[in-house]
């Protein structure tokens, strides 16, 4: 136990507003350069001493001391005795019976004094029968009242309240642990069951202090205790877990007084913002990204043993001291294991000692459906074990067997690798996963560490296996299930993104990883170079479908040439499915997904029709073309009347678009009468996921610029743009956007006003310099410096660029202005959002017609950058 610290500074001698606040901003100046200097629950404790002499004597101040049916009780944390810089200040004003007027009156001066002294104060003023009543309905209130704590008053009134609440009469021991257990669960849900986000609640997130407290909350009322320390006589806690809960109840108490000294109010989020600043305070260092990493790593690693002590502790109390009197069927499964009700049981307390039943408890896992979980008192039997390993499981032969045939199983990638991981024993298997157990990746394309990304990349790839799924993922489904080996996909999965945050390229380093594993596993050398190629090539096809032009048969024969034949394939579709929905939740949608089964399906059509033979690019135009004739014909238009508007259409349009485009946008051309009056069409369904925005309209400087902007005003995200001038200077362009969720536009009023939107951004040519819109408070957190670099384009006319940098609003808009003031024509557009990270691809050329020489490469990517980069500033 730390020795109590004290804050020397008496009391202001005055009652003066002024003098109180002034001894609160020395004291929290104190409380600042003590952070260093003592531990921090010392600190939170010095907090609460100081709040209670300023309370008491604030209630003496309003002569409240005098009415001898009052208590002033503190409650919740502060009962506790436990304030951080800017905790809430819970307090219950107890009373015997209604309060005078001049009470009243004292007693709404005294919560005044405390709201203008910036304290976050919450009050009630009831009886003890009100107390109870309101506890007995609410679990919120009947926790905070087990904390309570008398700082003056009425002492027979407070010990009147104490009484009643131990009562069972109020909450019985198995009332409170449900509704804490189903509050937890609430709150769990909330955060996707995990803390493994960037920004987590320090509070709130499984395995935060809302855990450890509610290990503790649960206990106290059972055994009637005060400290948690207690809970080691009554056989609740073994020694070890209280000093363990206790080690990470102090480091997430330093973060959050941090955090709260930091952001100088109550935040419980470790938001970017104050993440590099936290951590130079706990010590981890100045240097930026690095030191957040450290930090990170091992708040990670805390939240994940204050989680399992939780889940083995709370099943612990319901199932053991609770004493469950039904009757739980036993099943024996081996000499080690059983099953008792649905959760696996160890037989003996040594049954760990064979390094190996580490794996065959969970090849039970996958095994038997019928388990849910593993039993409290084996779960301390790994806890055990785990921390008595030398080196790494895979060391042992059997372990290696078991290992494999998890992965295996029909059902391995269920619950059995999720209680793995949970538990440490992937961590404990693999030496290279115990790297990236709680790995930060600072950006905001990722939403997870890597080892949870990666964790439920495989939940996504054994969801590809059940047939409730197959509606969701009808291609992938049918894939998977015609695979010979999907363990080659779960170990792909697995090794893809285990060498982050070791320096160098991830994807190369995974690879040696993997088969290094596959040497010591002794698979075959057609199986390890597979598994080799996957997780060195995991981004190969997200890549080249959302920043290529897939419809174009060039690029479609160059992924084919790298992929090389159809088994490959099938196993990088599925890989890349999975890696892109196990990234962030708010990142997926129908566009990426129509992307990539569009890529899967040309490849394996060429694959099929023999790479020496792609379609060839006229053969295309012929084939759309000719499906698109009889289409129109039977819309009332002439064989001449289509032909003639097809020759003002140059040929790449045809190659672009599919024969169902083709028909939708030449008919309304062929409609519409008023020359210069511009055509709008918005796809009433979706198209390939998205909603596709087609403009026919005579050319005009600035087209592409305000057309973006135009889009940007109603805002809709723009995914993909083919910008097309025909040979008479008419414009026809094509935007695929998506609301700002990743959903379609749907609402047909809403298409309505993105039309108009376009087509007076067309005809009204409004001046495009806008005000800077302000950068969100997460993307000021990120310095993406603008890149530019020149590609050579599938012709000789045309230039490929491709442009990085931070996804300000309205960057489109000021790309397309610079490239309106080079001179630059812009034929097509890919536009990529990555997290914080804008990646866009243009294919583009000079007022000529033709690729640009180096001066204007030179000349454009100088205007770009500089543009940009006036934009970050902004």
């Amino acid at each position: 136990m730390s020795q109590a610290v004290t804050y020397s500074k008496a009391l202001p001698d005055s009652y003066s507003l002024d003098s109180y606040k002034k001894h609160f901003t020395d004291f929290h100046d104190w409380l600042s350069r003590s952070f260093s200097q003592h531990p921090v629950n010392a600190l939170v404790k010095a907090r609460a001493r100081v709040v209670d002499d300023v309370l008491v004597q604030l209630w003496h101040k309003f002569e409240l001391h005098k009415c001898k049916d009052l208590s002033l009780i503190a409650v919740g944390g502060y009962g506790r005795g436990e304030l951080h810089p800017s905790s809430d200040i819970d307090l219950l004003i107890l009373t015997e019976g209604r309060l005078s007027a001049t009470q009243q009156d004292a007693i709404g001066q005294f919560i005044t004094v405390l709201w203008d002294l910036r304290l976050e104060v919450g009050h009630s003023v009831r009886t003890v029968k009100e107390s109870i009543k309101l506890g007995k309905d609410d679990i919120t209130i009947a926790t905070n009242l087990l904390e309570m704590r008398l700082l003056t008053g009425n002492k027979p009134l407070f010990e009147q309240l104490q009484l009643e609440v131990g009562k069972d009469s109020f909450w019985t021991s198995q009332a409170f642990f449900q509704a804490k257990r189903h509050e937890q669960q609430q709150r769990h849900a909330q955060y996707h069951g995990t803390a493994y986000n960037l920004e987590p609640n320090l509070k709130a997130n499984p395995g935060g202090l809302r855990d450890i407290q509610t290990i503790g909350w649960v206990a106290k009322k059972h055994f009637q205790t005060r400290t948690m320390r207690e809970l080691v006589a009554y056989q609740y806690l073994t020694e070890d877990e209280y000093q363990e809960l206790m080690e990470c109840e102090a480091y997430l108490w330093q973060m959050r007084f941090a955090l709260h000294i930091e952001a100088g109010r109550n935040e419980n989020r470790i938001l970017f913002d104050y993440q590099p600043a936290v951590a130079e305070r706990l010590g981890f260092g100045a240097d930026g990204k690095a030191s957040v990493e450290r930090m990170m790593k091992r708040f990670f690693r805390t939240v994940q043993r204050v989680a399992e002590l939780n889940e083995m502790l709370l099943q612990h109390f319901d199932g053991s001291i609770l004493n469950h009197k039904e009757k739980v069927k036993t099943l024996i499964l081996d000499d080690y294991f059983e099953l008792q009700g649905h959760l696996i049981t160890a037989r003996d307390n040594a049954v760990f000692a064979r390094r190996d039943n580490l794996l065959r408890l969970f090849w039970h896992i996958a095994n038997n459906s019928n388990i849910t979980g593993v039993h409290s008192s084996t779960m301390r039997l790994i806890r055990q074990v785990r921390r008595r390993l030398m080196g790494d499981l895979q060391d042992y032969e059997a372990c290696r067997q078991l290992f494999l045939a998890i992965v295996r199983h029909p059902r391995g990638m269920d619950k059995a690798i999720t209680l793995m991981h949970r538990y440490g024993v992937l961590a404990a298997y693999l030496p290279q996963w115990r790297n990236i157990v709680g790995q930060m990746q600072f950006d905001l394309f990722h939403a997870y560490t890597v080892d949870e990304h990666t964790h439920r990349l495989l939940k996504n790839l054994y969801k590809y296996t059940l047939s409730e799924h197959e509606s969701e993922f009808p291609l992938c489904s049918d894939v998977v299930k015609k695979m010979e080996k999907p363990e080659l996909l779960y170990l792909a999965g697995i090794f893809h993104d285990i060498a982050k945050g070791r320096g160098g390229d991830h994807s190369e380093l995974g690879a040696m990883d993997v088969r290094e594993f596959a040497k010591l596993h002794k698979l075959s050398d057609f199986d390890s170079k597979l598994i080799a190629w996957l997780v060195e090539h995991h981004l190969l096809m997200s890549v080249t479908a959302q920043r290529r032009d897939i419809h174009d048969p060039a690029v479609v024969a160059e992924f084919a040439e790298k992929v090389r034949d159809e088994t490959r394939l099938n196993y990088l579709y599925c890989l890349t499915l999975a890696d892109i929905r196990a990234t962030n939740d708010n990142l997926w949608n129908d566009w990426k997904g129509s992307l990539l089964r569009e890529l899967f399906l040309a490849t394996q059509k060429a694959f099929r029709r023999g790479l020496e033979k792609p379609m060839d690019l006229r053969d295309l135009i012929r084939e759309n073309q000719s499906e698109a004739m009889p289409l129109l014909l039977k819309q009332t238009f002439s064989e001449s009347e289509i032909l003639h508007l097809w020759s003002r259409i140059k040929a790449d349009y045809f190659a672009r678009y599919s024969a169902r485009q083709i028909v939708w946008h030449c008919e309304h051309i062929l409609r519409h009468k008023e020359a210069d009056e511009p055509l709008v069409l918005i796809s009433k369904a979706p198209i390939r996921g998205g909603t596709q925005v087609f403009i026919y309209t005579k050319d005009q400087p600035k087209l592409f610029a305000r057309l973006v902007a135009a889009l940007d005003s109603k805002k809709v995200n723009i995914f993909d743009a083919q910008i097309m001038t025909n040979k008479d200077g008419y414009a026809m362009d094509t935007f695929v956007v998506l609301e700002q969720n990743g959903e379609p536009v749907n609402s047909p009023s809403r298409q309505q006003s993105i039309k108009r939107a376009l087509e007076l951004f067309i005809l009204n040519k409004p001046d495009l310099s806008r005000q800077k819109t302000k950068l969100s408070r997460q993307m000021r957190q990120f310095n993406v410096p603008p890149k530019v670099v020149f590609l050579p384009g599938n012709t000789s006319k045309r230039t490929m660029v491709e442009l990085a940098a931070l996804d300000t609003p309205g960057l489109l808009a000021n790309i397309g202005e610079v490239f309106q003031r080079c001179d630059v024509n812009i034929h097509a557009a890919k536009i990529t959002t990555i997290g914080e990270r804008a990646e866009d691809f243009f294919m583009i050329s000079n007022s000529d017609d033709q690729a640009l020489s180096s001066e204007q490469q030179s000349t454009l990517k100088r205007a770009l950058i500089e543009q940009l980069s006036q934009q970050t500033e902004g």
